[in-house]
């Protein structure tokens, strides 16, 4: 029920006030499903016309994925929208082949680095969390975004792989999970969480159930430990093959 849960998600970002950035999980108008048929929209359709107006009322980007129908395919985008009307979009690149998603959605084929507020910021979704190659930090990039339907049953894959992604490209590293039941019957117990440079968690988001936290990110911490520790200048040099 798209617009039920944008009514939800709209009185919960009614009660936040200063955020730069606001992040909602994985497929945030539907729940991770492969009936795209029944709730894909289109660029120009109620939820990013919604999201244009929400994050300008807000004066803070909002950053989520949902379903899209685009030249007769269907993505699993993310799109992150700024106050200014500026959209930037990302397509999952790694469908999750567990659940079929691959033979429902396109996969994306290109990597977004995109620039806010003169932070570097990298957008991934879910299933990515697995696969640190395309996550490396090659761009010297801030932020790392995960926004997720993971269930409970692989929680602690969740929960180290948010951990060391942070550790590993020396940035920080939030992720944005689902909670309750879905129509499979399948747990989400949340998890979301919130990591610095050194893998530190940043948050106090409580298990299992809604909730909104603000976090205070810091372009000095970055900075600090880069240069004191300087473990990204001894990364592998590699090239990404489709």
């Amino acid at each position: 029920n798209p617009k039920a849960n944008r009514a939800n998600i709209e009185n919960k970002v009614s009660t936040i006030d200063g955020a730069d950035l606001i992040v909602l999980p994985e497929m945030f108008t539907s729940g991770f499903t492969m009936n795209a048929t029944e709730v894909a929209e289109t660029m120009d359709g109620e939820t990013i016309t919604w999201l244009k107006t929400l994050s300008k009322t807000k004066n803070a980007a909002i950053v989520g994925s949902l379903v899209i129908a685009e030249n007769d395919n269907y993505y699993n985008r993310l799109v992150f929208v700024e106050p200014n009307g500026t959209l930037t979009t990302y397509d999952k690149r790694h469908t999750f082949t567990l659940a079929g998603e691959h033979k429902v959605y396109t996969a994306g084929t290109e990597k977004v680095i995109l620039d806010y507020k003169g932070w570097k910021i990298c957008p991934l979704v879910c299933y990515d969390l697995r696969f640190p190659v395309w996550a490396r930090n090659t761009e010297d990039y801030d932020l790392l975004l995960y926004v997720a339907n993971w269930p409970k049953m692989r929680i602690a894959a969740w929960d180290t792989l948010l951990k060391a992604r942070a550790i590993e490209n020396m940035a920080y590293c939030i992720g944005v999970n689902r909670v309750g039941l879905d129509g499979n019957n399948y747990e989400y117990s949340g998890h979301s969480g919130a990591y610095d440079v050194l893998g530190n968690r940043m948050d106090s988001i409580p298990q299992s159930k809604e909730a909104i936290e603000l976090v205070t990110l810091e372009k000095e911490h970055i900075t600090t430990y880069r240069e004191k520790l300087g473990f990204l200048k001894d990364r592998d040099s590699f090239n990404l093959k489709a």
